[in-house]
């Protein structure tokens, strides 16, 4: 599996984890997987360390002292490192509809394309208290400033309602796109449409933002 994470195109921010030696590498990678497959309870070290192919004692080495340990790191790191892949790519789109749009597409794609990243959003990413932070970021304020320009038929007391709407959403086509029900675009377009007509956008103008050519989502190094 290719995260992606350390490819070359952006500076790391400084409160960014640091990059991973190749067996922390081996790991993180070894046990997203296994989360994904078996949830966090059903994971041992060793079975962590088979398929990682390190030692025991090379887990504990890079500092994790339990399962729980290591599963909290992964949280931590996709969190964040989504949260600024996102951030660098949106910085030029303005438009809060476009910028949702946007937002959830980078989502669907790379849990289609990277698809132990993507089991991993779908089986954890709405009752971890840190991967649900990721919902908090660019929508809720996309959420807030379509309201405040008039693009959003919303409420501003609905807002936690709405992020959870985009969250689900999300998710949802993560989960078409990878039992193959939809394509990744079509899953991507239809929950990026849906939640915007359901905001209040015009159909058609839903449907532009939801098809429009979707930028390569920016790498850190």
């Amino acid at each position: 599996m290719n995260t992606g994470v350390y490819s070359s195109s952006m500076a790391r921010h400084a409160n960014f984890p640091k990059p991973l030696t190749p067996a922390q590498e081996r790991i993180q990678q070894a046990a997203l997987r296994l989360f994904a497959e078996k949830g966090m309870h059903d994971v041992n070290v060793r079975d962590l360390a088979l398929r990682a192919r390190v030692a025991r004692g090379t887990i504990y080495n890079n500092g994790q002292n339990s399962i729980k340990d290591v599963f909290e790191e992964i949280v931590h790191r996709l969190s964040a490192e989504m949260f600024e892949r996102v951030s660098r790519t949106l910085t030029d789109i303005e438009d809060p509809v476009q910028r949702l749009s946007n937002g959830m597409r980078f989502f669907v794609r790379r849990g289609f394309k990277e698809p132990d990243w993507g089991a991993f959003i779908v089986r954890f990413a709405m009752n971890d208290d840190t991967l649900r932070q990721m919902w908090h970021g660019h929508p809720r304020k996309d959420i807030a400033n379509g309201i405040a320009s008039g693009r959003y038929m919303l409420r501003p007391e609905q807002v936690p309602s709405a992020v959870m709407m985009v969250a689900g959403n999300t998710v949802g086509a993560i989960f078409l796109a990878l039992h193959g029900h939809r394509s990744w675009r079509a899953a991507g377009s239809d929950a990026a449409e849906l939640t915007l007509r359901a905001f209040g956008v015009p159909p058609q103008a839903a449907r532009t933002a939801a098809t429009t050519d979707l930028p390569a989502l920016l790498t850190i190094d």
